[in-house]
């Protein structure tokens, strides 16, 4: 599931302290905090109980800033426009964004009519708990004029995260030629798989929920439980902030997300007026671009309160930016569904509440969430692929793929496509489906997939393969009665294809054809990588010189190339360079070039430091860096991450899951890391739906403080 920006500095932060007065106390139900339980197993994920729907929001408000409560204020302070107080310039670059995309105030537009009123009281739950932890925790604020918190803000928050993983960065870094630095690392990649009865041993259904995210901060995922009496249970993944569950299962059905490669957005050139300032023309007539001032405040040097004022601008596309280079009267608008619509949250509520595919296809009908394939199955046997998303209704005879003329209403679309017409798969009758970030027309069998002459070609879905779409197609189609077992080693593979098809987005199939005899300082590295099995297990130490030789081409092509690395020719001097290179680091480090990839690639929290597998797009997927105190080895930061796996049976669900570290942010807490020998060894962990199981292994039962 994959941020922004550019821009300056500013104002304080006052006292630790929030008054008791200042908690929004205005909602029209407040929550009592007795009407909140929160089992914690011995894992310390929390199973948060509640009459209503909205005492659980309370709840998991509650539980999830207890476990990483520093990561949500910084989701709100974006919100609030007030990260440049916590960041500085970086932060301002965010805030600048909030008000460019005019986050906020779509908002404060669509929130009275476009959100249901039992939503309206979730969400005013879940101010409620977050607000009440601020007040009883005041040591703890990054920022005390952060809170009070509404559900105004908690939106807010949402449409940013949505634009941003909608590629908003992307274009803004276009737009900017590259001197946007981005807010959040994101890493594009996922895997969704499901099978029925049809292609298991037993008559079961299977489901893998397997997203790529980084394993800190914003975007990395939290575990909960969330269950009411009024029919919500649902166990999975949420980011930090997060008001339900983004993906996970009930026990009688189940979804994951990846990110899909739609065009969701589209960029303008406007016609300047050169005799007016901030003036284009649209349809012929001159028209005045809307200027608005925006305050952007931080602390220079650190405790200096400052603001400072940027002009934003607002064509009849949207967001409108001048650009940084050329021409000084040359502006770009970018139009895109996530800044229009504001029920993605309460869309995945629904989604969560649903009980069977009927009402999950209900909740899919309000077509709310801008982006995101779905992988979807249930108990009853049925699977289901979506390339989901607001996509729109485009004209005829424009490349929507480039920039597009800013001057004509031929360009400005105001709608988006039916549910009926975006790509989908519904029970295919080999009984499987899977997305790994792969085209949408190639979800299962050839013959069952969603035909690409069936969709409107300015959609701009990309008709891309993978590594990982290639092994998984393999592997699927030699097994025809798939046992769980063979399921979950389907999820955790860690082999390339025998064609690899790019590392780091670079073709480096040309290091395996270099003939060894006419490099001799590196004869020795290119025979050991030309071993390499395409296996990215800790043992192997073929991978971890292919890993360094990939990870150093990737340092030499960006010094060249400051933009996309895609499809770049690259010449034999960097492919050899970039071999000396990682045959030079493992002799310094480690003095010998027989170095298992568990030795080199690491996964380090606190004082924990443990080896660790996997490569960039293989299916059990690891991206990994160089760290401050590594010594020569790489930290992993982003792939695999959040893992659910779900069984149905006839009688029963079984669910398994994983974290990269643990169920908590906080240091001090047993539970910071106490799940990464297990996922280091690619195990999972027993969770339950049941009450009566999960007080049995409880390690503590209380309500909200």
């Amino acid at each position: 599931m994959k941020s922004p920006y550019l821009f300056f500095v500013y104002v304080l932060f006052f006292s630790m302290s929030v008054q008791a007065a200042e908690i929004d106390t205005t909602c029209s139900n407040l929550i009592n905090p007795d009407s909140v339980t929160i089992i914690r197993d011995k894992w310390g994920v929390p199973h948060i109980y509640g009459t209503t729907d909205a005492d659980v929001a309370y709840g998991l408000a509650w539980a999830n800033a207890e476990d990483d409560f520093q990561t949500i204020q910084e989701t709100y302070l974006a919100a609030k426009n007030m990260e440049g107080l916590n960041k500085g310039k970086k932060g301002m670059v965010i805030d600048y964004v909030v008000q460019l995309i005019k986050a906020r105030a779509v908002v404060d537009e669509k929130y009275e009519n476009d959100i249901s009123p039992k939503f309206k009281e979730y969400l005013n739950a879940y101010a409620q708990g977050i607000n009440a932890y601020a007040q009883s925790h005041p040591q703890e604020l990054a920022c005390k004029k952060l809170f009070p918190i509404n559900p105004k803000d908690i939106l807010t928050a949402y449409v940013l995260s949505f634009s941003l993983i909608c590629k908003l960065n992307d274009v803004l870094n276009k737009i900017n030629n590259g001197q946007i630095e981005p807010y959040f690392s994101q890493v594009i990649g996922s895997n969704g798989i499901a099978m029925n009865s049809t292609k298991t041993a037993n008559g079961e259904t299977f489901l893998d929920i397997n997203s790529h995210q980084p394993l800190e901060g914003p975007l990395s995922w939290y575990e909960a439980h969330l269950v009411s009496k009024e029919g919500l249970n649902i166990l999975g993944g949420l980011f930090p902030g997060g008001v339900s569950a983004f993906c996970g299962t009930n026990g009688n059905m189940g979804w994951g997300h990846t990110v899909n490669s739609v065009d969701f957005i589209d960029v303008y050139q406007l016609q300047m007026n050169p005799k007016e300032k901030y003036q284009y023309y649209f349809d012929g007539e001159p028209t005045n671009l809307e200027v608005r001032k925006v305050k952007l405040k931080t602390k220079l040097f650190g405790f200096i309160p400052i603001t400072i004022e940027k002009k934003a601008f607002w064509s009849k596309y949207g967001a409108t930016l001048k650009a940084k280079k050329g021409d000084k009267n040359t502006f770009y608008s970018i139009r895109y569904g996530a800044n229009m619509d504001i029920r993605g949250a309460e869309q995945w509520y629904h989604m969560n509440k649903a009980q069977n595919f009927t009402e999950f296809q209900k909740a899919l009908q309000m077509q709310a969430l801008p982006c995101f394939n779905i992988i979807y199955a249930d108990k009853f046997d049925t699977i289901y692929y979506l390339s989901n998303g607001l996509v729109p209704e485009r004209t005829v005879g424009y490349n929507w793929r480039k920039v597009l003329p800013g001057n004509t209403s031929n360009t400005l679309w105001t709608q988006f496509h039916k549910l009926e017409d975006i790509p989908q798969v519904l029970n295919p009758s080999c009984g499987y489906i899977y997305n790994v970030n792969n085209s949408p027309f190639e979800a299962t069998c050839e013959k069952e997939n969603f035909k690409t002459d069936c969709y409107d070609q300015t959609m701009g879905y990309e008709l891309i393969k993978n590594n990982r779409s290639c092994r998984v197609e393999s592997l699927i189609k030699n097994n025809d009665a798939f046992t769980f077992e063979d399921f979950k080693n389907l999820k955790y593979d860690l082999k390339l294809p025998d064609t690899i098809l790019s590392i780091f987005n670079l073709n480096i199939n040309e290091i395996f054809e270099m003939n060894p005899d006419d490099y001799p300082k590196i004869a020795d590295a290119l025979r050991l990588i030309q071993k390499w099995d395409h296996t990215s297990n800790m043992e192997s130490v073929e991978a971890s010189i292919v890993m360094l030789s990939g990870y150093y081409l990737k340092n030499l092509v960006d010094k060249k190339n400051s933009h996309s690395i895609a499809d770049i020719e690259v010449s034999e001097r960097l492919y050899e360079k970039s071999v000396k290179k990682a045959k030079k680091h493992l002799m310094k480090f480690f003095n010998t070039m027989l170095v298992p990839l568990g030795n080199l690639q690491r996964l380090v929290r606190g004082d924990d430091d443990m080896p660790l597998s996997g490569f960039p797009d293989v299916l059990a997927a690891m991206y990994s860096k160089p760290y401050k105190h590594g010594h020569g080895r790489f930290k992993a930061y982003a792939g695999e991450s959040y893992i659910e796996l779900v069984r149905f049976g006839k009688d029963s669900t079984e669910i398994e899951t994983i974290n990269a570290y643990g169920a908590s942010n906080n240091p001090t807490s047993p539970h910071y890391n106490d799940q990464m020998e297990l996922y280091t060894h690619q195990k999972t962990k027993k969770m339950s739906l049941n009450k009566d199981a999960i007080l049995k292994e409880a390690e503590r039962i209380y309500h909200p403080e």
